[in-house]
């Protein structure tokens, strides 16, 4: 006798916007004097434009435009105050424009993961480009360059695009994972044997960038997973990290009450253990909502 196993309807249903709980913060930290991080939030609509109707409801049919994705991203610049800013700035700018008319098409015409996955790697590229094409214009913007680390959900799916070491986390069912890896020069010795894990995280090549944005090499890795309701997702600059284990922050999202509360409790965290950089940190997660 076989057994099926049993889909509950609801958690099987792409979240309402209202089911939505995330939030984002930025703050330069107690040494920097100014914060080379940038992030975004959004949400991408196919949209309803209602030039004129006599229907009396027509007000609530121009807001009932269904989200196609969400977006959460962080970049870290690096290059000097106004030149790592501006990097930041400039990369996501530029990403959110190609991703925004990239993910329409994906979802209109049904491409297949394969597709999405190669326009991510694109929005990537068209970015380093932007910024390398910036940094040649202005000779005071030599060297800019910065993190990416863009997180977007398509329901089912969630696509995961990294270049450098801002970071992504996933916690689920009590587990914190990393599921980014870090672009750094210690990480590649790391992982070719010339490095142990706890000699690679004190180097001082922790610190250097093996990929990024606007840099010698950018090197854009996606990675597609499936997502699931009780996912509850961490974007973050190194500026947290550097103070703030991965322990601590598994409980401060095991205990968290809502998205704002965790950011804010885990910036306090970093700022208490040095604050030595700029923090930009993203929480966000799913809760079920079971009205009509």
């Amino acid at each position: 006798m076989s057994t099926a196993t049993a889909v509950d309807p609801v958690t099987s249903r792409k979240p309402r916007d209202d089911e939505i709980d995330v939030w984002g913060l930025t703050h330069p930290g107690k040494v920097r004097k100014s914060n080379q991080d940038h992030f975004l939030l959004g949400s991408l609509h196919k949209r309803l434009e209602i030039r004129a109707s006599s229907l009396p409801a027509a007000e609530q049919l121009r807001a009932c435009d269904e989200r196609i994705g969400f977006l959460a991203m962080i970049a870290d610049g690096v290059g000097g105050r106004a030149a790592g800013e501006e990097a930041s700035r400039l990369a996501l700018e530029q990403v959110t424009m190609y991703v925004a008319q990239s993910t329409r098409c994906y979802y209109e015409y049904n491409s297949q993961a394969d597709d999405f996955t190669d326009m991510l790697q694109a929005a990537a590229f068209k970015s380093h480009e932007r910024v390398l094409e910036h940094a040649q214009s202005y000779p005071d913007m030599q060297g800019m360059a910065t993190t990416l680390t863009l997180w977007i959900g398509v329901w089912p799916w969630i696509y995961l695009l990294q270049v450098g070491d801002s970071r992504y986390y996933l916690y689920h069912h009590g587990e914190l994972t990393q599921v980014s890896r870090d672009q750094t020069v210690a990480e590649e010795l790391a992982r070719q044997g010339l490095l142990t894990r706890a000699s690679a995280a004190r180097s001082p090549l922790a610190n250097m960038l093996s990929s990024a944005i606007g840099g010698q090499q950018a090197e854009p890795v996606v990675t597609r997973l499936r997502s699931d309701w009780k996912h509850v997702h961490l974007l973050c600059s190194d500026g947290l990290t550097k103070h703030v284990s991965d322990e601590r922050i598994a409980e401060r999202l095991r205990t968290m009450t809502s998205a704002q509360a965790a950011c804010e409790a885990l910036l306090q965290d970093a700022l208490d253990g040095g604050g030595t950089d700029n923090i930009t940190v993203i929480v966000g997660r799913a809760i079920r909502n079971d009205r009509p």
